[in-house]
């Protein structure tokens, strides 16, 4: 696979010398902050939004649509860890050296580099986490994607992967996430609603305030409203 990438006419080679030859002409104090956002910073945002996401949601809505928010944060994380192990075959199959071992001129800003560089890790785990925010809330989603984007534009500046290696883990990221999330949300909604229905932990699907206020608490849970003494709806039901 490495001579996808050995014709200096191939696009995907072109692509890595414009973004990486940015590299070159930056300050050098830029390039040390490219490195520390490519490695570190943008994962860092990520679980900022994740943690900002499930505040936000446990605080306001229903009951039903926290729930289903929560389920689909706790989603996020377990799909982006499922795409992680998913590319270690791949990357075994495909064998793609890094690009600057194959080629002159890379200006790589992370050194220590050897393992192979098809598929991104940093790539597939962004936008595994992108893509499992969006189901589980569309505005963050879209913020968690942004994101993504740049985890993959900051990982060609950086030198340490070409711009197929990047899109190959959007797309593996995304895939993973998309065709297990209906099984997935299926197996972690009724836990969340558990939860959600239990009183020492209930807080972690919905606030104590946002519950207390919240009219559709035992029908959205399937918690059958209490009976009062002498309603008067009851006792016409009971003497027909």
């Amino acid at each position: 696979m490495a001579g996808l990438a050995s014709d200096g006419s191939n696009p995907d080679l072109s692509l890595l010398y414009d973004i990486n030859g940015l590299a070159k002409d930056a300050p050098s104090w830029l390039d040390r902050t490219m490195e520390f956002i490519g490695e570190y910073g943008i994962m860092l945002a990520m679980v900022l939004v994740v943690l900002w996401c499930w505040w936000s949601v446990r605080r306001r809505g229903t009951t039903e649509d926290s729930v289903a928010a929560v389920a689909g944060l706790i989603w996020a994380p377990l799909a982006a860890g499922i795409a992680l192990l998913v590319n270690i075959p791949i990357r075994g199959f495909v064998e793609r050296p890094r690009p600057f071992l194959d080629h002159q001129g890379i200006e790589v800003l992370v050194a220590g580099k050897t393992d192979y560089s098809f598929v991104s890790d940093h790539a597939t785990m962004a936008m595994a986490l992108g893509a499992g925010l969006f189901v589980a809330h569309r505005r963050f989603g879209l913020a968690a994607i942004g994101l993504a984007l740049a985890e993959g534009f900051c990982r060609v500046y950086m030198g340490v992967h070409y711009p197929t290696d990047v899109v190959g883990g959007f797309a593996l990221g995304t895939a993973v996430t998309l065709l297990l999330a209906p099984l997935a949300l299926a197996l972690l909604t009724p836990l969340v609603s558990a939860v959600a229905r239990s009183g020492r932990v209930a807080w972690l699907v919905r606030s104590r305030r946002a519950a207390a206020g919240s009219a559709d608490l035992p029908e959205t849970l399937g918690v059958p409203e209490p009976r009062t003494e002498g309603s008067g709806a009851g006792d016409k039901d009971l003497a027909a």
